[in-house]
């Protein structure tokens, strides 16, 4: 079986229109998950949690796509695909 590493990070940006952290250092690691489905559970309750905050982001990184070097698209696990 395949596996597919997910990274759900996210933090305070300076700009809500921009993808620019205020304090990098300050980033927070919710984890890492070994499919979509429970990296998107993962990021929908951050996001959810921090909504009263414009200027808070959670992002899901594809760790595998990293991995995969070699092929031009990893097949990711979608919800709903």
């Amino acid at each position: 079986m395949t596996q597919r590493l997910h990274l759900v990070f996210g933090g305070e940006l300076v700009d809500p229109t921009k993808n620019v952290f205020r304090d990098v250092d300050k980033i927070h690691l919710v984890g890492m998950f070994p499919d979509y489905a429970s990296a998107h559970q993962a990021w929908k309750a951050e996001a959810q949690r921090t909504v009263d905050n414009a200027h808070m982001r959670y992002y899901i990184a594809h760790i595998h796509r990293l991995r995969d070097e070699e092929t031009a698209t990893s097949p990711t696990e979608e919800l709903g695909s």
